[in-house]
């Protein structure tokens, strides 16, 4: 009762989860130009996840998954029948997929041919990540039960409250619901017992705990995290697929206005994030995000951006990686080790990014 009506005089006041205030990019998350500088291994415009094997770079690209190289090319490894919408290696050499967000599978391995469309009584319908848990399990997100994963969006304009996390066990084929109601869950990483996951609208990570208590590991955010993943040397790279601007919050709140917007106008010229921007003289002037003598400020309220956050065991923002407002490597969704080298996947303009670990690590302490 004391919770709803704080909530309540949030909303009248403008205060707390109501305010249209956006935490700024500093300290740990202080910009930089190191993902604009990084190199591009592959133009892949249909990708939407990468994995690792150990040995290579996996890539979901489309209807097929692809087997990077180091110097970019791809070998054809498996294909579908649909969009290959998350993907995960399996120790056993198997590989877990999503397919179109309504079907989990597994190719190859001791598990090959399980396959799972629903849990816990509920079909899937936006699943876009998976993760492989120290026992075998595999631990999804379902981002939305309205909306697919393409129309994302939509989910966020429609103040959307549907997501869930799923456990899969392999063995017994049973599946388990660990959360729901997740404010979009897009991202999960076992973490000792725990399942670290991403809630994209309420801005911040979450642990779930086995018997379903959680517990907020980062929050405050000043951008929409998506997938998360170990890093080798402990802790977990974050990856975000666009910043939060004062605007948008503000639209967010105005519940009339939103409505008419996502009725009457294209969803690609509504006041919303987007995974790249600068394309049409139609998009909406957000703020500052304006050209200035021919020049677009670094500084400007982005409408999509590139941001990817180095975590400590405990949660902690290290240091981060940035693509500012007049970068290209916008709307990062995944990001995985190879050997020496950082994989990213910059899904704005269809890029595979790479960076090398140890200068990185150097660039942190400097």
């Amino acid at each position: 009762m004391i919770a709803a009506l704080k909530r309540l005089g949030d909303h009248v006041l403008g205060r707390g989860e109501a305010a249209i205030t956006v935490p700024i990019f500093d300290g740990a998350l202080k910009p930089n130009q190191l993902l604009e500088e990084a190199e591009v291994v592959a133009q892949i415009e249909g990708a939407n996840d990468l994995a690792s094997d150990g040995k290579r770079l996996l890539v979901a690209d489309g209807m097929r998954i692809v087997a990077l190289a180091g110097n970019g090319d791809g070998t054809e490894r498996v294909r579908f029948d649909r969009t290959v919408t998350a993907l995960c290696a399996l120790p056993d050499g198997g590989v877990a997929v999503a397919l179109d967000g309504v079907e989990v599978r597994v190719e190859g391995g001791t598990s090959a041919g399980g396959h799972w469309t629903g849990a816990a009584g509920i079909p899937f319908h936006a699943v876009n990540a998976i993760a492989c848990a120290p026992d075998g399990a595999l631990v999804v997100t379902d981002g939305s039960q309205r909306y697919d994963t393409e129309r994302w969006a939509h989910d966020l304009m429609d103040r959307g409250a549907t997501g869930r996390v799923v456990r899969l066990d392999r063995g017994t084929g049973q599946g388990q619901e660990l959360a729901r109601r997740l404010e979009y869950a897009f991202g999960v990483c076992p973490a000792g017992a725990d399942i670290v996951v991403s809630e994209s609208w309420r801005h911040r990570l979450l642990a779930i705990a086995p018997d379903g208590r959680r517990r907020v590991v980062l929050d405050r955010l000043p951008v929409y995290p998506s997938r998360v993943v170990a890093a080798a040397g402990g802790g977990f790279w974050l990856t975000a697929f666009a910043a939060r601007t004062q605007l948008v919050e503000f639209v967010l709140r105005e519940t009339t206005f939103r409505r008419r917007m996502m009725k009457e106008i294209a969803p690609e010229h509504w006041i919303a994030p987007r995974l790249r921007s600068g394309e049409s003289y139609l998009e909406p002037m957000q703020g500052a995000h304006l050209r200035t003598m021919g020049v677009l400020k670094p500084w400007a309220p982005p409408r999509s951006y590139g941001l990817v956050i180095r975590l400590s065991a405990e949660g902690l923002p290290r240091y981060s990686l940035h693509s500012r407002v007049d970068g290209i490597n916008h709307g990062v969704v995944a990001a995985t080790e190879v050997g020496d080298f950082l994989y990213l996947l910059a899904k704005g303009p269809g890029r595979v990014l790479r960076l090398p670990l140890a200068a990185l690590e150097k660039e942190a302490r400097a």
